[in-house]
């Protein structure tokens, strides 16, 4: 069971709210592919997709990301460590049926969309009332990328999801950087731009665990369940992320934030963030933390 706690305080004392696991599989799978957008950042294509006669599987539910990666979302009422080696088995034929997925995303989101599938990196995402320890470390054993995810039911039409384990395939190490001088400017060719890439990488990264990042041809994402941060890869003079975050809540500065819900751009957010020395990253920290929490 989760460590979470839910209190009823109305009136001004705390009244705990029990909580419980979905009285059947088939609910919990049917009020997430409802909301998988709004609850996991992932676009829905599919229920019970067979896998043929050949390999006899129903792979839960299908979805695409927001960065375009292929996503199979297995459930569990219960605990039950075959969540994660049904998903697995699911998510090698995927990747074996490349053809068949594509086509699925053509029909229910358009051509465009299956032209941007991302197999770099396939997902798992495995939801249940509860893990084991040896089934995170399993994860981290596992070359995958694999969110493991807790839920709880309380009370009559509350639903909490709690991110307990993200392990993302080929993620490079991180070593040391050379940090710019407090403040000091990046150059009028884009000298500095690297460290302060640097800097804001190990920044995000150390806001928690849960933190990983996926590689766009136009951006790199930073994502929990959901991205929270977008770094353009087209700007060499400074660097621009977009953030999920409501710019109608940010006092916006011209040159340093700028709505962008109107205004076409690559990645996720409507809050546009522009860094170009050391104490913008510095400023620009609250909201990187507002966005992370709220992905």
């Amino acid at each position: 069971m989760s460590g979470l706690r839910l209190f009823d305080v109305t009136g001004g004392s705390a009244a705990e709210i029990a909580a419980r696991s979905a009285e059947v599989e088939r609910d919990l799978q049917d009020v997430i592919e409802a909301n998988m957008e709004a609850m996991l950042g992932v676009r829905f294509l599919a229920s019970e997709y067979s896998t043929g006669p050949v390999h006899g599987g129903r792979i839960d539910s299908l979805g695409i990301d927001e960065n375009g990666s292929p996503v199979v979302v297995e459930y569990k009422r219960g605990r039950d460590a075959g969540v994660i080696n049904q998903g697995l088995f699911y998510l090698a034929w995927l990747t074996d049926h490349r053809a068949e997925f594509q086509h699925l995303v053509s029909e229910q989101l358009g051509a465009d969309s299956a032209a941007q599938v991302l197999w770099s990196s396939p997902r798992l995402i495995c939801i249940a009332e509860g893990f084991t320890r040896y089934d995170l470390h399993a994860v981290r054993e596992i070359r995958r990328t694999i969110d493991l995810v807790r839920y709880n039911y309380f009370g009559s039409g509350l639903l909490a999801l709690e991110p307990v384990a993200k392990v993302t395939a080929g993620v490079p190490a991180r070593g040391g950087r050379r940090r710019p001088s407090q403040g000091a400017p990046i150059g009028p060719r884009g000298a500095g731009t690297a460290d302060l890439r640097g800097m804001l990488d190990e920044l995000v990264r150390g806001f928690g665990d849960d933190v990983s990042s996926v590689d766009r041809k136009q951006y790199r994402a930073y994502r929990r369940l959901r991205n929270f941060a977008c770094v353009s890869h087209a700007h060499q003079q400074e660097v621009v992320v977009t953030l999920r975050v409501s710019p109608k809540g940010i006092d916006l500065a011209p040159g340093f934030t700028r709505d962008v819900s109107t205004v076409g751009h690559h990645g996720t957010g409507d809050l546009e963030v522009r860094l170009r020395t050391e104490r913008d990253l510095r400023r620009a920290e609250p909201m990187l933390r507002m966005s992370y929490e709220a992905a």
